[in-house]
């Protein structure tokens, strides 16, 4: 594996092992990975979106092997040891390829009627179609039920890159907090190209998106920041987040939430805002080993419709965190998950007054080796007035 520190070596390693662990235990005789994060999360390779076949198929047993065009191939870093690349040419077709190789490698692998074989989620539905095709006798399963749990325990190497990438964001926030970027009187849209100017230049490889509302947009929680113009005296919604790198290795992301308020706050947004921070403060201690994913969500809520805001908080608690910004625990009522040393995750609870005002507070959070959650953002959490 060419390139590649020993740390890391031994990281991917172990990667490869906790998958084919978890496969054994589910009875998947191979995994079949492609577009998503999967991939680049246990071999570093990051596939094209493209329509030509891109595969790695990790037998139960057997070696690893890349399915990959051949144009594609010298973008392929570090193979060797973990997993073999098996180059295939424009006269070729490569479901038959990644089929013969299903077939074939591995002692464990027997195609019949118990033949299970998982797919990336996220792999096109017309490469799950032809392989379907071409290997009758299996029946298949989303990679997730193999990798999920397995990726939602980020561990050393991956905590380390989550705090890099939070005390970078954290950075930015405390930029837009202290009035570095101007906001009265420019427009979201030009905020927000500050904001993403911002994260590159305090470390991330990627911008991954950047959201600011302001006034009666600040209620819209995923809104597209545009052409309004930032007015005085109105709360301002800055949701952003990047994916950075540490020694070359997979991007891990940064999501953070500030919200800042152009002059002095009005009694209602003021008091609202008091309600918000306890919620968020008290479903951060209580994520903690132990407790359900489900019961963080209902620490947030109970605090925000015991204020008679309820019908103000529209969303889930939040999300696990990682090579993606969205992926497992997540922090939602009904989801009975339990947490655990490892787990990273968004605590970010809101309040939305449609057509006046909106509010979050947003930080990650992964639960240490104690079983106690560490807070990796750590940029001012009051309601900051920015000067008009």
């Amino acid at each position: 594996m060419n390139g590649l520190s020993d740390s890391a070596r031994r990281t991917r390693t172990d990667r490869m092992g906790r998958v084919r662990h978890r496969m054994a235990d589910l009875g998947i005789t191979a995994l079949l990975l492609s577009h998503g994060a999967d991939l680049p999360w246990l071999t570093g390779y990051e596939a094209m979106p493209l329509e030509r076949l891109t595969m790695l198929v990790v037998p139960a047993e057997g070696d690893a092997v890349l399915v990959v065009p051949a144009l594609e191939a010298p973008r392929v870093r570090d193979a060797g040891t973990l997993f073999d690349v098996r180059p295939w040419s424009e006269e070729e077709d490569p479901a038959e390829v990644v089929a013969g190789i299903v077939a074939a490698v591995g002692r464990g692998v027997r195609l019949s009627p118990d033949t299970r074989l998982a797919i990336s989620d996220r792999a096109w539905s017309v490469s799950l179609l032809v392989l379907q095709s071409r290997l009758p006798a299996a029946t298949w399963a989303p990679a997730s039920v193999v990798t999920a749990p397995v990726r939602a325990v980020k561990d050393p190497a991956e905590q380390a890159a989550l705090r890099a990438a939070g005390g970078a964001a954290d950075r930015v926030a405390a930029a837009l907090q202290s009035g570095e970027i101007p906001l009265v009187g420019r427009r979201e849209s030009d905020v927000s190209a500050d904001l993403a100017r911002l994260l590159v230049a305090e470390g991330h490889d990627r911008v991954n998106f950047v959201i600011v509302g302001s006034g009666p947009n600040a209620a819209s929680p995923h809104h597209e920041p545009g052409g309004r113009v930032i007015g005085t005296g109105e709360t301002v919604v800055c949701d952003f987040g990047g994916s950075l790198s540490l020694d070359g290795d997979v991007g891990y992301c940064s999501d953070i939430t500030r919200t800042v308020v152009t002059g002095d706050p009005s009694p209602e947004v003021a008091e609202c805002y008091e309600v918000l921070r306890e919620a968020q403060e008290a479903a951060a201690r209580a994520a903690r080993a132990g407790s359900r994913a489900g019961a963080v969500d209902a620490v947030a809520r109970r605090i925000i419709a015991a204020a008679g805001l309820g019908d103000r908080f529209i969303h889930r608690t939040g999300h696990g965190i990682g090579i993606e910004e969205h992926e497992d625990p997540y922090l939602v009522t009904g989801n009975d998950e339990l947490l655990a040393p490892g787990h990273a995750f968004s605590v970010e609870p809101g309040i939305y007054v449609p057509g006046r005002f909106g509010m979050r507070l947003e930080d990650i959070v992964v639960i240490d080796e104690a079983g106690d959650p560490e807070l990796l953002n750590q940029a001012d959490r009051s309601l900051v007035v920015v000067d008009a």
